[in-house]
């Protein structure tokens, strides 16, 4: 059944970067807002309740409390700062949702996510996810080649990796709920994992034979069976890099600048979907804010913006 998007939105703006590899993604929100999101929303006719920025902590007060032992080395970058901006990230979030928004969220680094969605589950009991990447991001410390915590906020969501000093229990959503779309880059731990768990990933293979229409269909159907609400992760290097170079891990052969719309407009219409963030842009590679300026446009595609 058809629902209605809520159109009363709270924007929870994330200016951090240090779950990416590359410097630069902390200035994504900012770019966005100045590209025009909130002339452009307004020209929708969503309401804009709150326009919220999550505070980010120094290396000290991000550590504060913890353990004075040595910390054993692992492979796991500025895990302290990560933690703590996702726990912040899981109030505003759920904040939200208590006023009755809809939570956009703008990144800033995908390791944003698990504080999305730390916030979102306290609402959500059984929450289904899109995730809108070139890559799965369900990398564990054992497995991921960098290091970096974004490559690993999927695998924290669903279970497979986990931090200790987690501030929140996991896992807060189940693999059978996960549909990943764009994928085009796994590690080899990732793809034995998505086989294991039966994760939906339609790869850039599969967007090519079935066509991006039949693709999100599939993926609604996926996500909206039994679930109570429904989120939309989307990165932009899902993307090909001719159209948004803006961005610190770029893949070559990615969703056109029409397919992206499209499955945002399909989306819209479904109804299903009640909170979103959009995550990886970074000006400091954009070229002419070009990438900001498509993230800007394509949540215009997600609250019901169309050409006629």
């Amino acid at each position: 059944m058809t629902m209605t998007m809520n159109r009363k939105l709270s924007i929870i703006s994330v200016p951090f970067g240090l779950g990416a590899g590359r410097a630069g993604a902390e200035q994504g929100p900012e770019s966005i807002v100045r590209a025009g999101l909130l002339r452009q929303l307004k020209q929708l006719g969503a309401e804009v309740a709150a326009v919220r920025e999550v505070d980010l902590p120094s290396a000290a007060t991000a550590r504060e409390g913890q353990d004075e032992a040595p910390v054993p080395a692992r492979n796991a970058k500025h895990l302290a700062e990560v933690l703590y901006t996702c726990s912040a990230l899981a109030e505003q979030v759920s904040a939200a949702v208590t006023d009755g928004c809809f939570p956009l969220v703008l990144g800033g680094d995908h390791s944003i996510a698990m504080g999305t969605l730390a916030g979102l589950t306290r609402h959500y009991r059984n929450v289904g996810v899109i995730w809108f990447d070139a890559h799965s991001d369900l990398n564990t410390e054992e497995t991921s080649p960098s290091g970096n915590v974004h490559g690993m906020s999927l695998a924290v969501a669903v279970g497979r990796a986990g931090f200790e000093e987690m501030p929140w229990a996991g896992p807060y959503v189940r693999a059978d709920r996960v549909v990943l779309i764009g994928a085009r880059d796994l590690d080899p731990g990732e793809k034995e994992f998505i086989r294991q768990q039966g994760i939906t990933c339609f790869t850039m293979h599969e967007i090519d034979r079935m066509g991006m229409e039949r693709v999100v269909q599939e993926a609604l159907r996926i996500v909206g069976r039994d679930t109570d609400g429904v989120h939309l992760s989307f990165d932009v290097d899902s993307i090909d890099p001719s159209e948004a170079p803006g961005t610190g891990t770029p893949v070559r052969g990615g969703v056109s600048y029409r397919e992206a719309h499209l499955a945002l407009e399909l989306m819209h219409e479904s109804g299903l979907i009640t909170s979103a963030e959009f995550v990886e842009v970074n000006p400091t590679l954009d070229v002419n804010n070009q990438t900001a300026r498509l993230a800007k446009e394509l949540i215009g595609s997600l609250f019901g913006q169309r050409i006629l």
